[in-house]
């Protein structure tokens, strides 16, 4: 399985691009795992240019305020799940500052919220990057998350 990570905004920030690149090559370990990023505009632009990287067969996780919020756990088994369903690709969407369009979110397989919070895209990235190596760790039952 591969995971794409897609983002709506700039490159990786040189503060925290570099823990965001660190947890891309833990994954690496496990996934090929790629980053796309793609320049803000309007949100329906936004969204043409993120289904334009989605393949038929992907599963597609999108990031929003609406969707539901999960634990580590739940995280690791919905991550194992789609490896057992030998699903090709991960998808990961993190929209832009208005969030993502209405097509994207219909193309989503999961809607999934990191919080209610709102955060800056650069430090999502790095909490994402974080939570999907954490998840692994906990399917491949390694000392990084402790029970």
């Amino acid at each position: 399985m591969k995971i794409l990570f897609i983002s709506i905004g700039k490159n990786h920030d040189s503060d925290l691009g570099s823990p965001i690149l660190d947890y891309t090559k833990r994954l690496e370990k496990y996934f090929k795992t790629e980053w796309k990023i793609i320049p803000s505009s309007d949100v329906k632009k936004e969204g043409e240019q993120i289904l334009k990287n989605i393949d038929s067969g992907d599963y597609v996780l999108a990031l929003d305020e609406k969707g539901k919020e999960v634990s580590t756990l739940e995280l690791a088994g919905l991550v194992e799940k789609r490896m057992i369903a030998g699903d090709k690709r991960l998808v990961f969407v993190i929209g832009g500052s208005y969030g993502l369009d209405q097509t994207v979110l219909e193309k989503a397989n999961y809607i999934w919220s990191l919080s209610k919070l709102t955060f800056p895209h650069q430090i999502v990235r790095l909490v994402l990057t974080e939570a999907i190596y954490r998840a692994v760790s906990v399917i491949k039952n390694e000392p990084y998350h402790h029970r």
